[in-house]
């Protein structure tokens, strides 16, 4: 069990170490960070609480390979989603609801599946650790999903105002987070 879980810290750091990287090279925002900061602040101060609790350490399921398994497939399936929709947007993706000087809407790639693919990547990656390592990582994902969907609600009203022709069509013609069901 120790193994895999090295596997998933690893990954999970590796990833965060390249989306702050990638985030040195957007557009500049006009909406300041400290604006959603306590939404922000709320969700990170819930996991750390969860964290300290140890709710993640060794118990709340028995270790099987083929969950091991399958948890990765899924671990690795949300990450290269969330890079795929990071790296198609470029210089376009900013922060969570935040307003880009010069935006530009993005609707192929990923975007063709789901208007927030991003956030649908890290959804799946955060199932995969559960199901891999510990079912209390789902409380993590509920967190998780809570946030994205109020973000992509805030995002979805800002790209309307931006794009007040194409954003509505682009909704009508795709769905939030999950393909062909939400």
């Amino acid at each position: 069990m120790v193994t895999i879980e090295v596997v998933f810290g690893v990954g999970w750091a590796a990833f965060w170490i390249y989306w702050i990287v990638a985030a040195l090279a957007t557009k500049r925002s006009l909406v300041p960070m400290r604006q959603f900061a306590g939404v922000r602040v709320v969700l990170v101060l819930v996991v750390l609480v969860v964290f300290r609790a140890g709710l993640f350490r060794g118990h709340g399921t028995s270790f099987s390979p083929l969950r091991a398994g399958i948890g990765l497939a899924l671990f690795g399936a949300g990450l290269l989603v969330a890079i795929w929709a990071r790296v198609h947007l470029g210089k376009n993706w900013g922060t969570p609801m935040s307003k880009s000087a010069e935006p530009e809407l993005v609707t192929s790639g990923p975007y063709r599946l789901v208007r927030h693919p991003i956030y649908s990547g890290l959804l799946l990656a955060l199932v995969g650790t559960a199901v891999a390592l510990n079912w209390f990582w789902l409380i993590v994902a509920a967190a998780a999903g809570t946030y994205f969907i109020y973000s992509a609600t805030v995002e979805e009203r800002t790209m309307t105002e931006a794009f007040p022709e194409a954003y509505p069509a682009y909704v009508r013609s795709s769905k939030m987070l999950v393909p062909y069901v939400f």
